[in-house]
């Protein structure tokens, strides 16, 4: 028998599994290579052809799923793998699918949840500095906020004689008479507390004209 016939005849006889976990190793490069190319939309079809060809699993992929569905801008698919690869038992790998899970609620105005989720990521991996940043930035706008809208509330209805000067401070404004026009809310809050409604414009007319007589 010939060399060629025998080495033929060995590659006849390679196990089914060896070309399986090349062909898997393939698709995997393939899915990476989509999506360092910023190809989100092919990247999760790649992954995706991971799981449904190969059966491959694992909070890795999951996370990668994440990642190419929030790039892809398709939010709420993103959020169910990032769910997943949050019970890694990788805990860098957890904190990271909490952290992204926030980013996504945060931008959707879900504010109490995105500082919850943040709040995981910590737990999981406390020296994950984005996640810190991440929570540290949301818990000040969030009771920055809260006070805002707590002096909204605290805020009296303007009376018609309030109106009037705050129209008259604004005519004042308009022509950059900025003292005069402090002047006159400063007079009308004294006789009338109604006009503090307008604290926010008297305070911007204190700190303007404050710089004018610098």
């Amino acid at each position: 028998m010939s060399l060629g016939k025998i080495f033929l005849g060995i590659l006849l006889f390679l196990p089914a599994s060896w070309t399986r976990v090349s062909r898997m190793n393939a698709a995997i490069d393939l899915a990476a290579e989509s999506y360092a190319k910023t190809e989100y939309e092919q990247s999760i079809t790649d992954h995706l052809a991971l799981m449904e060809g190969f059966g491959y699993v694992g909070t890795e992929l999951d996370f990668d799923l994440g990642l190419s569905h929030q790039y892809a801008e398709k939010p709420d698919e993103a959020l169910g793998f990032y769910d997943k690869a949050s019970i890694s038992k990788d805990k860098i790998l957890a904190s990271f699918a909490f952290n992204q899970s926030g980013v996504i609620q945060g931008s959707k105005e879900e504010y109490e949840v995105a500082l919850s989720k943040f709040k995981s990521a910590l737990i999981q991996d406390p020296l994950n500095e984005v996640a810190r940043h991440n929570y540290e930035l949301l818990a000040r706008w969030m009771q920055r906020d809260k006070e805002r809208k707590e002096q909204d509330q605290n805020k009296p209805e303007p009376s018609d004689f309030a109106k009037r000067k705050k129209a008259e401070a604004d005519r004042l404004v308009e022509q950059f008479r900025f003292k005069d026009a402090l002047t006159v809310m400063q007079e009308a809050l004294a006789q009338d507390e109604t006009v503090a409604a307008y604290q926010e414009f008297i305070k911007s007319l204190e700190e303007i004209t404050e710089i004018d007589e610098k």
